[in-house]
C-alpha cells in the first residue's frame, strides 16, 4: 500500500488524502444518520455555518461541506484516471463537489417542508362531518365530545350545540363554527 501510495504524483496523492479523509468522516455521518445517532446524542454539528436561524435552503452545512469534499476527490481521482489535465481536474472536481452540496441542500430543504408540526390548527375541522362521542347538551347546555377526522387524524374533540335538542352518541354531525377557545360548535345532520 505504501509502496503504491508513494509512485503517486503529490497532485494524486492530494486527491487521494482528501478522499480518503472526507469518505471515510462521511461514512461516519451516514452510519450515525441510519441507527439514530443525530442531533442531541452526539451534539448537532449541522448548523449553517453562517448562523441563519431560519429552516430554510441550508447549504453550507457540516454534511454539506463532507459531501462536497467526498465527490471532489472522488470525481478528481476519476478525472486524473482518465488522464485529464491539473485544470481540468480540478474544474471538474469543484463542479461535481458543488453540484453534490446543491443537490444535498435541496433534498434536505424538500423534506423539511415535508415533515408536518403536528400543531392541531382547529380551523381545519371547519365545515368537516363527524360522529357524537360523548352527549352534546341542547343550546350550549352541556360540552360534549365528538369524533372527526382533522389533518389526516380521527380525533376526540370537545364541541357543543345550538340545537333544541341534545346530540346523543352515534348522531352524525357537522361543525359550523370553531370558538375562540377551540371549542367545535356542531349541528346535527339531517
Amino acid at each position: 500500500m505504501t509502496e503504491w501510495f508513494s509512485g503517486l504524483s503529490s497532485f494524486q496523492q492530494t486527491y487521494w488524502i482528501i478522499t480518503g479523509i472526507s469518505t471515510l468522516i462521511f461514512l461516519f455521518i451516514l452510519i450515525g444518520t441510519f441507527i439514530g445517532a443525530e442531533g442531541d446524542d452526539i451534539g448537532d454539528v449541522d448548523v449553517e455555518i453562517e448562523a441563519d436561524t431560519g429552516a430554510g435552503f441550508q447549504f453550507f452545512t457540516f454534511k454539506n461541506l463532507v459531501a462536497f469534499f467526498a465527490l471532489f476527490g472522488w470525481s478528481g481521482i476519476a478525472s486524473i484516471d482518465v488522464g485529464n489535465s491539473k485544470a481540468i481536474t480540478i474544474l471538474i472536481s469543484i463542479a461535481c463537489g458543488l453540484l453534490m452540496m446543491f443537490v444535498m441542500a435541496a433534498m434536505f430543504y424538500y423534506i423539511s417542508k415535508l415533515s408536518s408540526s403536528g400543531t392541531l390548527k382547529m380551523k381545519n375541522a371547519l365545515y368537516e362531518i363527524g360522529e357524537v362521542y360523548l352527549t352534546v347538551g341542547a343550546n350550549r347546555s352541556k360540552i360534549g365530545k365528538i369524533q372527526i377526522k382533522v389533518q389526516g387524524a380521527l380525533r376526540e374533540l370537545e364541541a357543543l350545540t345550538d340545537a333544541d335538542e341534545d346530540l346523543t352518541q352515534g348522531k352524525v354531525i357537522k361543525v359550523i363554527e370553531v370558538t375562540s377557545n377551540g371549542i367545535l360548535i356542531v349541528e346535527p345532520q339531517k
